[in-house]
This record gives structure tokens, sequence and C-alpha cells, in this order.
């Protein structure tokens, strides 16, 4: 059984990973309505940039962040002066490189719910003098719906097996960015700590296969919803 420092390692990532999650949630949605229903010059340069993190080596991705959010970085720099806040060595930094990892795959399941809208719905409603709002809230938004939460578990899966933009990005802390992919790292390096990696791995193992598995139980159960609207 794993123990009480094993279970604070579970318990800070699933911290992380439902923040970077809730705290991408409404950046995703807009960007996947702006590339599902924009038509603009320079969308297929967004849609690229978003798409970024699947491709870069994440310690490239963990570089950019840290020069954006050092304290002389653009970001960090704002931060400072503003809120007095440093997320470096921080769990907040943590969730921030978790977050933009996980944003491209969140994206991606919105925009292909968006684009599954019959868009005739929503002119039907236009015509019987919904307003815009009425009509997202009262249509695009349900029908979407099982697309924004296979998203939200997908996000929230990615962003708990994170490892190299973290590291990069906030290091490897232990009770402030330790969470179980970099402990794990951690044990390895340890000579006689094979059981704790053994315990860790499987814990990380159990709750990617949940959040897969609540992943397609959101989607079935939405998909029934929409049928029901």
């Amino acid at each position: 059984m794993p123990d009480a420092g094993e279970w604070a390692i579970v318990a800070l990532s699933l911290k992380i990973g439902g923040v970077a999650m809730l705290a991408t949630l409404p950046v995703a949605y807009a960007i996947a309505w702006v590339l599902a229903r924009g038509r603009f010059p320079g969308r297929v340069l967004l849609d690229g940039i978003v798409h970024l993190p699947l491709v870069l080596p994440p310690v490239v991705t963990g570089w950019l962040l840290l020069l954006a959010f050092a304290p002389h970085g653009p970001v960090g720099r704002w931060l400072l002066a503003w809120f007095d806040a440093n997320v470096l060595f921080r769990w907040t930094g943590a969730a921030i490189a978790a977050g933009v990892m996980a944003l491209p795959l969140m994206v991606r399941a919105i925009r292909l719910s968006l684009d599954g809208v019959d868009r005739r719905l929503e002119s039907v409603a236009r015509t019987l003098g919904a307003s815009r709002w009425r009509v997202f809230w009262s249509v695009t938004a349900p029908l979407s719906l099982p697309g924004v939460l296979a998203g939200m578990v997908l996000g929230f899966a990615r962003a708990l097996g994170e490892f190299g933009a973290t590291i990069t990005f906030v290091s490897n802390v232990p009770g402030e960015t330790a969470t179980l992919p970099l402990a794990i790292y951690s044990a390895l390096q340890v000579p006689g700590a094979e059981a704790s990696v053994v315990r860790l791995a499987g814990l990380s193992v159990a709750l990617s296969l949940v959040a897969l598995i609540v992943s397609e139980w959101l989607v079935r159960r939405g998909g029934r919803r929409v049928h029901v609207l």
C-alpha cells in the first residue's frame, strides 16, 4: 500500500491537474469556437500555434514558459508588479505547464464537437426570435457538451501525466511541484526504491485508466442528453 507521502503526491497531482483543466477550459472553448466558426486571415497559423505543444519537445515548451514567466520575463514582470506573485518553483507554475500541454487536446475535442453541431438548428432558433446568447445556451452549448466533457477529462488526464515542461519550468520540488511523473523519476534515481516506483506507477496507471473510462461514460451520457433535448 502507498504510504502517506505517496498519497500526498497523488493529492498534489490531482490538485494541479484539476486546476489546470478548469483554468484552461474557457480558453480552450473560446479558441475552439474561433477555429470552428471563424473565417479570417491567419486562422491556419492560429491552429498551428495552438497545437504546437503536441509536436514540440516538452522541454522546449517548458523553456518558453520559463522565459515568459521568469521575474524579468514579460508575463512574470507583470505578475510581480500587479499581484506580487511568482509562479516559479510553485504548484501554480506546475498547473500552468500542465494546462499549456493539455490545451491542444481540449481544443481538438471541443472543436470537433462544435463542427458536429447542426447549424440549421441554430438558424431556426434565430428565426424564432432567440438572441445569439439564447441560441448559444439553449442549442449550441447542449449539443457540444459531449465534446466539452471529453475535452475536460482528456485535458485532466494529460495534466496528470505532464513531465517535461513541468520539470523544465518549475523544477522538481517535493511537496510543491513533484507530481506523480516527477516523483517516479526521482524514485528511479534512488537505489532500492523500486517498490516506491511500482506503487507510484500503479497509481498513475489506475488514475489514467479511470480518466479514460470516465471520459467514455461522460460522452455516452452527454450524447443521450443531447438526444433528449
